[in-house]
């Protein structure tokens, strides 16, 4: 705690120290450039390891990797923050598509001339060597994989992860010639677009990444991870010193013109307040993940701007159903009721949030969503532990590790009074809960990766493609039938085959009733606690203007320049 605070006054005294070495700049040494702070740079950059959850590692991700296609532009907020069209796609890396429904094959012209970081040629040869990679599964968490499973590509399915025999590509996706490749489904499925816009079925330039391939390690994760995502985005890595900077350059060769912003210098500040000052004394050009009290405060400011969006940023409450207490329903049912669900967003998010009545965004399509329809107090909560085996509490001692409630450190100035008032609830009707802040890349590791985290607030979780099917196989169909981020362990096999069901469903209605149902049981059995909704909100200096919101929450620092 003393080196944190030592830390934290450092910072501090470097802001000021700078403001007094004479009048501001609108960034870096460079006119075009920009310095983000943030609470961590990216941890990694492999869509397939164990950092692949953490959102400023997906940040990193989609600043240096290009899709295929990605949403069409859907207009402005009133704040003028972009907005996509959610129904519509356009050409990124590829130029046009079509698909056969007979034999339903996707065929995708690739654009020529596009070169990467390395000035290597986007070929078809990319997207199979990207496609081939998801399917060895040989990464610690095969996002890649589970988003050609999302968009049922033939053969990537749940029996790759059982049988090493079935990781090799096959026909499923071909090239047909050095810019036409084509990809086989073994279903119908309306998440296949949405699904290639995502952070993690991002073209790679495999010219450059199969030079660091080793004997032990084909796919080159430990140099993806470490090192630099060789791809075809409009960023290069120039400069990564873990834990502290992370710098992006242009790439010079970027075949959608070179960004404005020529250079950004990603810096590590992981206390809230220091952003806040650290910004406020325009020392810095953008931030984001302050405190809702924060944000109110900086739009006071004549030189800064504060703009956002209800997007699909959820506060919930993760319990582990393989870790006890938690594999009891009246359990999770008596913390649903404790929460001082008022409280939160009167005083944790000073009014700028909304009650969560789901388990998906409340504006995402696809099937709705219920939850907070039941009585809620804590006279109920006690009534569910006596229920469940535990009057008052009685009995829950023996799960002391279990019930320590973890959330991000570095997020402490806006989950730590959150976590005070839950564990002052549910101490009210007698669970012994104790607070577990740790590390954002351990809480990732363990809830990604080990699955092992038992009692959480997690903030950082969202559904990146924009239907309520897809937060189906995300989060909430077992490991077995294909979830990849199944964090608290669910198993229900009617969920499962109504989800098989759903998928391939062509017909809108009749798949909207099937997820809605899905969703019933979800509610239910109280996979997660729902708890609050907020706002997406960016704090930067006036005259930046660019902003767009897309459903990973990342800056696309291509799209941003300072107003003439």
């Amino acid at each position: 705690m003393r080196l944190t605070l030592a830390y934290d006054r450092c910072v501090i005294f470097m802001a000021f120290a700078l403001a007094a070495c004479g009048p501001s700049q609108p960034n870096d040494a460079e006119s075009n450039s920009l310095i983000y702070i943030t609470n961590d740079v990216p941890a990694g950059l492999d869509y397939d390891g164990a950092a692949s959850t953490v959102p400023n590692s997906q940040e990193g991700i989609v600043n240096l990797m290009d899709p295929l296609i990605d949403y069409a532009p859907g207009g402005a907020n009133e704040e003028g923050v972009g907005l996509l069209n959610f129904t519509s796609f356009e050409g990124r890396l590829a130029e046009s598509w079509s698909f056969d429904d007979a034999t339903l094959t996707w065929t995708f012209n690739l654009r020529r001339g596009v070169l990467s970081c390395a000035g290597n040629e986007l070929t078809a040869d990319d997207v199979v060597y990207t496609f081939a990679r998801a399917k060895s599964v040989s990464g610690p968490a095969p996002t890649g994989w589970f988003l050609a499973s999302v968009a049922s590509v033939e053969s990537f399915d749940a029996t790759v992860l059982a049988d090493e025999n079935k990781r090799s590509l096959g026909s499923e996706v071909t090239k047909v010639d050095d810019y036409t490749v084509q990809i086989r489904q073994s279903t119908h499925n309306q998440l296949f677009l949405p699904a290639l816009t995502t952070f993690a079925i991002r073209i790679f330039d495999s010219v450059e990444a199969k030079k660091h391939a080793t004997e032990s390690d084909p796919w080159s994760h430990d140099y993806i991870n470490n090192v630099t995502a060789p791809a075809f985005g409009p960023y290069c890595v120039e400069r990564w010193d873990k834990g502290n900077e992370f710098v992006l350059r242009a790439n010079p060769n970027y075949y959608r013109g070179a960004p404005n912003v020529e250079r950004v210098v990603f810096k590590r500040v992981p206390q809230s307040s220091n952003r806040f000052i650290i910004l406020r004394m325009e020392q810095a050009d953008i931030t984001k993940g302050l405190t809702p009290r924060e944000f109110i405060k900086l739009k006071e400011y004549d030189q800064l701007q504060v703009v956002g969006v209800t997007g699909n940023e959820s506060l919930f409450v993760h319990m582990n159903f393989d870790s006890p207490p938690f594999d009891q329903v009246k359990v999770r049912q008596a913390v649903a009721a404790a929460l001082p669900y008022s409280w939160i967003i009167k005083n944790g998010y000073i009014g700028q949030a909304q009650i969560w009545n789901g388990l998906v965004p409340s504006s995402y399509p696809g099937g709705k969503s219920t939850f907070h329809d039941s009585p809620e107090g804590l006279d109920v909560a006690r009534r569910k532990l006596v229920e469940a085996g535990y009057p008052d509490g009685r009995g829950l001692e023996v799960y002391e590790d279990a019930l320590r409630l973890s959330y991000p450190i570095e997020k402490e100035a806006t989950l730590g009074p959150i976590a005070t008032a839950v564990r002052t609830a549910l101490r009210d009707i007698g669970m012994p809960v104790e607070l577990d802040p740790i590390p954002l890349t351990q809480y990732g590791d363990r809830q990604l990766v080990k699955k092992d985290l038992p009692f959480a607030l997690n903030d950082q979780e969202k559904p990146i493609v924009v239907d309520a099917g897809y937060a189906v196989q995300l989060f909430f169909v077992s490991s077995e039938a294909g979830a990849v981020n199944n964090m608290i362990n669910y198993r229900n096999p009617r969920v499962d085959d109504l989800w098989t069901e759903a998928r391939a469903e062509r017909d809108t209605e009749r798949r909207y009733n099937l997820v809605t149902e899905i969703y019933q049981h979800l509610s239910n059995d109280v996979v997660w606690l729902p708890v609050v909704e907020y706002r997406t909100q960016w704090a930067a200096r006036q005259g930046l203007q660019g902003f767009i919101w897309y459903p990973d929450n990342g800056i696309r620092f291509a799209d941003l320049s300072y107003a003439q």
